[in-house]
């Protein structure tokens, strides 16, 4: 997990040209980015996704789906969100080959690791981050399939691309199977063998359930929405300590660290403010967090080594980071 003492460091913002326009399916468009004068993008690795911000002040997330190979493109799937708060409605109807849109990233909080046998699991546009994983596994020669479930047919994006990997990858229309049989597929243990899923969030509570008796670090998550905040009732004042900076703050129970660090003049930065993106990943030097974020595993909570400025409080009542 890497830490920065300026979260501003680690990102890298850019003027992409949109190059293409595609429908993928009812719903989901994708995004073809590349860089003027034909420069080279930014590395990246399965699992990354990026910031797009957008001209009506919208900054949404969405996962790189392409080649990493290829450095002339990125390829981003997006849905219309029936509920969207003007970033995914403002890409699909005002978007289109020419606009230019700011990026920031790329950032991997959901990076493949190397395993000889995979089990991915997508729901819906949760399938994004998981097509350049499977590549990767198939290019490996790993075992592996895909479980990828979703409303009909016609809204599920990217299902020719699928369909070259045969009987490897099940597809799960709910008009036409119902709901995965997730007790099937996960529900004894298997050796050797990661699970990568990403999708709504009752689909990940469901695979963090069947997986709860499988070995530790066996699960992986990514989810495009936060968890049901904690109740702030309980939440009370606490002492921050600045290392760099050379700072001693105070974060109320009303506001957040990342709030109390930006006003204090220390450059930082977010884009979720939810505990979702890992855009304000920050190192933590002395306290203990109280994690509530969606983007660290049971086991990195417990090394308490980073933490989300933008959600995570403290629970030993002082807390010194890396800024």
């Amino acid at each position: 997990m890497s830490t920065s003492a300026d979260t501003a460091a680690r990102e890298v913002e850019a003027d992409l040209v949109v190059d293409a326009v595609r429908q993928e399916s009812d719903g989901v468009v994708s995004l073809r980015l590349i860089a003027p004068g034909d420069r080279e993008l930014p590395t990246w690795a399965p699992g990354a996704h990026v910031d797009l911000m957008l001209p009506n002040g919208a900054v949404r997330q969405y996962s790189l789906c392409g080649d990493p190979a290829d450095r002339a493109s990125w390829r981003l799937g997006i849905l219309r969100e029936p509920q969207s708060r003007g970033g995914s409605s403002f890409v699909h109807d005002s978007v289109k080959k020419g606009t230019v849109l700011r990026t920031r990233g790329p950032r991997n909080n959901f990076a493949l690791a190397d395993s000889p046998r995979y089990r991915f699991i997508a729901g819906g546009i949760g399938i994004t981050p998981i097509l350049p994983m499977i590549a990767a596994a198939h290019a490996a020669g790993a075992d592996w399939t895909l479980h990828y479930g979703g409303r009909s047919r016609r809204s599920m994006a990217f299902l020719d691309e699928l369909g070259a990997y045969g009987d490897r990858v099940t597809v799960l229309a709910a008009d036409e199977v119902g709901l995965p049989d997730l007790d099937a597929l996960l529900g004894s243990p298997e050796p050797d063998t990661l699970v990568y899923c990403c999708g709504p969030g009752g689909l990940l509570d469901a695979v963090e359930q069947r997986c709860a008796a499988w070995p530790a670090g066996a699960l992986h998550l990514e989810r495009f929405a936060a968890k049901e905040p904690a109740s702030a009732a309980d939440d009370a004042a606490f002492e921050l300590l600045l290392q760099e900076s050379g700072l001693n703050l105070t974060v109320p129970a009303d506001k957040s660290v990342f709030e109390v660090v930006r006003e204090a003049g220390v450059n930082v930065v977010g884009s979720c403010f939810e505990g979702v993106c890992g855009t304000c990943e920050t190192g933590v030097v002395d306290g203990e967090v109280d994690h509530r974020d969606s983007v660290l595993s049971p086991a990195e909570r417990e090394e308490n080594e980073v933490m989300m400025i933008c959600v995570s409080r403290c629970r030993s009542g002082r807390l010194t980071l890396e800024l």
